[in-house]
């Protein structure tokens, strides 16, 4: 059954990771929904963070590859309730138009969302959520007229208590101390 899944994959900072990471999907005819990545909490590891709607047997299967990979310390997938993930996008909106509706006040506070910046003739908004939420208020802002419209890919954390990368160092860590 074709689901949501979220990769994660904790690697060295080198050139061209990225494109090897990607080929794999490319391989297995996988389309990437979003792709994040980042300096990870441990100071030269990378995060990537993945979305892709496959099979569990697929997302298993390229994960076991990505993990294959020199520069890639980790990789593991989770299904969509053994994350919490957000998204972040910005809306740049023409101002003349926001101060002409009394309606705008109660849809960013509907919405939860924010002013980033505001000028005689723009305004950018931010709203930080599902991918659901932050289309919802595109499609209310779009009566205003949406000058621009950005959202980044997924950011996630797992529900779990269990770490993975801090699991793998010191599986790492105790591996060495005995062979010292």
């Amino acid at each position: 059954m074709i689901q949501e899944f979220t990769i994660t994959a904790f690697s060295e900072n080198q050139i061209g990771l990225l494109n090897r990471i990607t080929n794999l999907f490319t391989r297995r005819h996988l389309n990437i929904e979003s792709l994040t990545v980042g300096e990870s909490a441990i100071k030269g590891v990378h995060k990537f963070t993945i979305v892709v709607r496959a099979t569990r047997e697929q997302v298993e299967k390229v994960t076991k590859q990505i993990e294959k990979l020199v520069e890639v310390l980790k990789a593991f997938y989770l299904a969509e309730d053994e994350v919490i993930h957000q998204e972040i996008a910005l809306y740049k909106v023409r101002t003349e138009s926001l101060t002409q509706s009394n309606r705008f006040e109660a849809i960013m506070r509907e919405h939860n969302a924010r002013i980033l910046e505001l000028t005689p003739k723009y305004t950018v908004i931010e709203k930080t959520g599902h991918k659901e939420d932050t289309q919802k208020l595109f499609q209310e802002l779009d009566q205003f007229g949406v000058l621009q419209f950005t959202r980044s890919g997924r950011i996630a954390v797992t529900r779990s208590n269990y770490e993975y990368l801090t699991a793998y160092l010191k599986e790492i860590e105790k591996f060495n101390e005995q062979n010292s």
